[in-house]
């Protein structure tokens, strides 16, 4: 029996494992490529809010509506695509504008869920009802179909999503401060990063870690809250992870990403590498909570909410006496989400060419049998 049973369990495991693939490829197509976006919004970001390099009341207008309208639907158009060509990315777009509307947070993971899923919808009601049309009506069927199907996800999307979008901010929350009044510092980022990740770090770090850490500063001069967000650290070796060890298609990027992230202090920037490989969380939650810990344990903390979390603001608000810890806790935490990181691509090895960015749908090539004398 045990003959029999043996070859099952490979191929169930191989199964799960091509699952996992092709849901990686899905969040990969949706993401990487708008990342060239991400990079205009994060230099953008950068430079001209007003504690940027060059502030500029004027250009600094451009921030809000790109991250909170342009870039999630660029996201639902290409997961729309993905499903139904271009009239699913149409539809997805549509949908996506409901749903970031609707929030008072960027919809990123709203916009991966309601593209793919509206156009999902369009492409039943094509092969269903819209490939029996005749050939006089089939573009005014097309054009209302898309109109009414995107229209009705919008609505729903703005009812619904955005809603139970605010109320995962709020859990959020909650489980932070338990972790802080539990003193369980280092173990708060097992909330954080993840929420980091789906671009709710303003709401953790200003409406929860600040109040916070503005109670402690008051106290002691300084508060170890400040930092807890804002930490650069595990953004960074995540970014360096990628360009060592990651997919060929997310390197060349990666460069110009590291230096938006940890000199300008734009964390958002490094998110949709690891939404487009999830499986990087555990590097971020793993560097995050080593910076935490190194934190505690050196006392370190800054008299007020780095911003934005670049590296040289983080210090331009360090206390004298503090210096060592919050540097070595920055460092720390990259080291360590570096290596997560690193160790999850298997340095590289896991990462064939052949599966970088497989289309979604895309059975993977199967390697040749024969050996060389053969096929020749």
């Amino acid at each position: 029996m045990t003959s029999v049973s043996d070859p099952a369990e490979p191929g169930r495991m191989e199964q799960a494992r091509a699952g996992l693939q092709r849901f990686g490829g899905y969040l990969a197509a949706m993401v990487l490529p708008n990342i060239g976006a991400f990079i205009a919004w994060g230099l953008i970001t950068a430079l001209f809010i007003p504690t940027g390099w060059l502030p500029d009341a004027t250009l600094a207008k451009l921030v809000t509506p790109i991250i909170t309208y342009l870039l999630p639907v660029l996201i639902g158009y290409s997961g729309g695509k993905l499903v139904h060509g271009h009239r699913g990315g149409v539809v997805g777009a549509v949908a996506t504008v409901g749903i970031a509307v609707g929030s008072s947070v960027p919809m990123f993971l709203g916009a991966m869920i309601v593209g793919p899923l509206t156009a999902f919808l369009l492409k039943l009601w094509d092969d269903l009802v819209g490939e029996r049309v005749s050939p006089g009506f089939k573009m005014l069927v097309d054009n209302f179909s898309a109109g009414i199907i995107g229209g009705a996800m919008a609505v729903l999307g703005m009812l619904g999503i955005g809603p139970a979008v605010q109320g995962l901010t709020n859990w959020l929350g909650s489980g932070v401060q338990a972790l802080i009044n539990a003193h369980l510092l280092p173990l708060a980022s097992i909330i954080i990063e993840p929420g980091k990740v789906l671009f709710l770090n303003n709401a953790i770090n200003h409406g929860i870690l600040a109040p916070i850490g503005v109670a402690q500063a008051a106290i002691h001069g300084k508060a170890i809250e400040f930092l807890m967000e804002p930490n650069p650290g595990p953004g960074l070796g995540i970014l360096l992870a990628c360009l060592l060890f990651g997919p060929r298609a997310m390197r060349p990027s990666v460069p110009g990403a590291i230096i938006i992230q940890f000199l300008g202090g734009i964390h958002e920037i490094y998110f949709p590498y690891v939404l487009a490989r999830p499986k990087l969380i555990l590097a971020a939650i793993a560097g995050g909570a080593m910076g935490v810990l190194t934190f505690v344990v050196t006392g370190a903390g800054t008299t007020a909410t780095p911003s934005p979390g670049s590296i040289i603001a983080v210090l331009a608000v360090t206390p004298k006496g503090s210096y060592f810890g919050v540097i070595l806790g920055v460092l720390i935490a990259a080291a360590v989400s570096f290596a997560v990181g690193s160790a999850l691509f298997g340095f590289g090895r896991l990462e064939r060419p052949d599966e970088e960015l497989l289309p979604p749908g895309t059975a993977t090539p199967e390697p040749a049998r024969t050996s060389t004398a053969v096929e020749a």
